[in-house]
């Protein structure tokens, strides 16, 4: 289904039926990436929506001068066109700010969220790094260099990462970047007042696992760190197993009582 939001149009991928499961992509890359993790959700009872980033599929809209109120504000308008109650809304790598966002922009709309390799700092990754994603998405270069780039950004040591030589939206993930840069990490870094699934790959160069144990530290009971093992940055590809286990058994405590 394709949801209009003023001069924004989003593509949304939905199946299942119960509580509202939303899941947002990592940067520069969409939905498909959550193909099998979906697939489990709704088989667990729940309604799954995926939203697809501007510039990707069916979704259009301005791709300059907007931030991560904007990307919020997109979601905001796929959960409300639903109808179906506040959601537990998860997201990967970059989509994780733009789930804290949403949180504290429109706290109503969000049950809980899901941190998913979260680089969860209030800077930005290296050059070294930034380097390496943006090789990673270029297919211009030689399938070598950009193994090797996927594999120190994304993939954990014994981890193929030729699943992730395919799915890659380069303008997308410009546009993301800088919408990412012009957002202060401080505006979504606590993500409002929800309560927090933060789910922490076991090596990963972007998001530390000492990173996810100082942020339960700063905010108590509200966060609850899961560390995935035998996975890097592109943890939703590596052990979808994994991520799917912890995201229905957290979803089960936000909708305790309810029949899903």
């Amino acid at each position: 289904m394709v949801i209009q939001r003023d001069d924004v149009r989003i593509d949304v991928l939905a199946q299942g039926s119960g509580p509202l499961v939303v899941l947002l992509p990592s940067l520069g890359r969409g939905v498909a990436d959550f193909d099998p993790i979906a697939e489990r959700l709704a088989g667990a009872g729940y309604r799954v929506l995926r939203p697809q980033p501007r510039g990707i599929g069916r979704s259009g809209g301005p791709m300059t001068g907007i931030d991560l109120h904007d990307y919020a504000a997109d979601v905001a308008a796929v959960i409300e066109h639903e109808n179906n109650g506040a959601a537990f809304v998860a997201g990967h790598a970059f989509g994780n700010r733009v789930a804290r966002m949403l949180a504290t922009d429109r706290p109503e709309l969000v049950r809980a969220v899901a941190l998913i390799a979260a680089n969860i700092g209030k800077a930005p990754s290296s050059p070294e790094v930034r380097a390496a994603i943006r090789a990673s998405a270029d297919a211009s270069l030689p399938e070598a260099e950009r193994l090797a780039a996927l594999q120190f950004a994304f993939f954990a040591p014994g981890n193929d990462p030729r699943a992730w030589l395919t799915g890659w939206y380069p303008d997308v993930l410009s546009a993301q970047r800088a919408a990412g840069d012009r957002t202060s990490r401080e505006e979504d870094f606590a993500a409002g007042t929800a309560p927090i699934l933060y789910l922490q790959p076991s090596h990963d160069p972007l998001a530390h696992v000492e990173d996810a144990k100082a942020y339960r530290e700063l905010f108590g009971d509200r966060v609850m760190v899961v560390v995935i093992e035998r996975a890097s940055h592109a943890v939703v590809a590596e052990q979808p197993h994994a991520v799917s286990a912890a995201l229905i058994a957290y979803a089960g405590t936000l909708w305790a009582g309810t029949e899903t």
